[in-house]
């Protein structure tokens, strides 16, 4: 990967956790950073069962299985254009944006509905 490190995927509970990501996931996740020409801090990546609990995760959550990110959302409303356009364009289309938490949960999770934008 050219913009991220393996290491910024791991749940806080394990080092080196973030290997368990889905390689196609980070490869994309990488072009769309690419596109968008911005910075993706990521908040969020892989999580063990007990992270995702801690953090209210959802049962089955896309992050256990190493497909879902969280990105922090900037301030700048241009930024946040460019991160959620950038990720669409390299066909990442499960989005969740988080306007309380400020990131945009991105995931590529077969098993559940695409070409879904939802807000919590």
């Amino acid at each position: 990967m050219k913009h991220f490190k393996i290491s910024e995927f791991d749940s806080p509970d394990i080092e080196g956790s973030g290997q368990k990501m889905d390689m196609v996931f980070l490869n994309l996740l990488d072009k769309a950073r690419e596109i968008a020409g911005v910075t993706f801090k990521i908040t969020s990546g892989y999580r063990t069962i007990e992270h995702n609990m801690l953090v209210g995760g959802r049962v089955g959550s896309s992050h256990l299985f190493g497909l879902a990110a969280d990105i922090y959302l900037p301030q700048s409303s241009r930024d946040r254009f460019l991160i959620i356009n950038a990720l669409l364009k390299v066909g990442l289309n499960r989005l969740g944006i988080n306007f309380k938490g400020k990131f945009v949960h991105v995931d590529m999770d077969r098993s559940k509905d695409k070409n879904v934008i939802w807000t919590y």
